[in-house]
């Protein structure tokens, strides 16, 4: 196995092409080995860019966005992932607030709810650890999708949604309390789970378990930070 874990995109033939994140070694396997020593080997993939055509009404919905964005466009679509009869557009975020306001007003788009945000951490996925999630809901044309944005963990900011889709305020919280992305623009951006004062952003994979050491009959079990450790 290879110690190269840079995102690449094998060939993958027929099937959907796909963008390697990570490889875990030490694994729990359904063997019967719960000790992890097993040496199962795992591979974390995400789906990669798609070619056209797409399918459905997806290709018509990019080329609109395409038509609106004009000379910005290859610079604000960063992809198009169709994946599981999803359709997901990668997004710079720079052109974030541009995209969401086409999606919503466009005649032929009206994307009118954006439902939340949520964030994700790739800790392996150099320069792209953070990620954004806006799913766009559609009432008068009963479709959906999704809008990505990947950011890095030294410059996790990007535009707060709010002044476009109002209910965003509250999802935008909890992104920034549990993951730290930071939305500029947002009205108040405060915790809404963690108490104020506390430190760091607990749903980040490089969040320490915590907890205290255990004594039981002499022997004193680590706190779960300190135990053994899968890559």
């Amino acid at each position: 196995m290879s110690d190269d874990l840079t995102p690449a995109t094998p060939d993958m033939g027929d099937r959907t092409p796909v963008t390697l994140i990570n490889v875990r070694e030490g694994m729990f396997g359904a063997g019967g080995d719960t000790s992890g020593y097993a040496g199962l080997v795992r591979t974390i993939e995400m789906p990669g860019a798609s070619e056209r055509p797409y399918g459905e009404w997806f290709d018509g919905v990019v080329d609109v966005l395409e038509e609106l964005l004009g000379d910005d466009a290859d610079d604000a679509i960063e992809s198009v992932v169709v994946d599981r009869g999803e359709l997901t557009l990668y997004v710079n975020r720079d052109h974030l607030l541009a995209v969401a306001r086409h999606l919503r007003d466009d005649q032929d788009l009206r994307f009118e709810i954006c439902l939340g945000v949520s964030g994700v951490h790739y800790p392996a996925d150099e320069g792209r650890e953070l990620h954004a999630v806006f799913p766009m809901q559609s009432i008068t044309h009963n479709r959906r999708l999704r809008v990505e944005v990947a950011l890095s963990e030294d410059d996790a900011r990007l535009p707060s949604l709010t002044s476009i889709y109002p209910a965003n305020n509250w999802h935008e919280r909890e992104t920034w309390d549990f993951f730290g992305i930071i939305f500029d623009g947002h009205p108040s951006l405060a915790r809404i789970e963690m108490p104020d004062d506390w430190v760091g952003h607990p749903q980040r994979k490089d969040y320490p378990l915590g907890g205290i050491p255990v004594e039981y009959k002499g022997a004193e079990i680590p706190s779960p930070d300190t135990r053994r450790q899968y890559r």
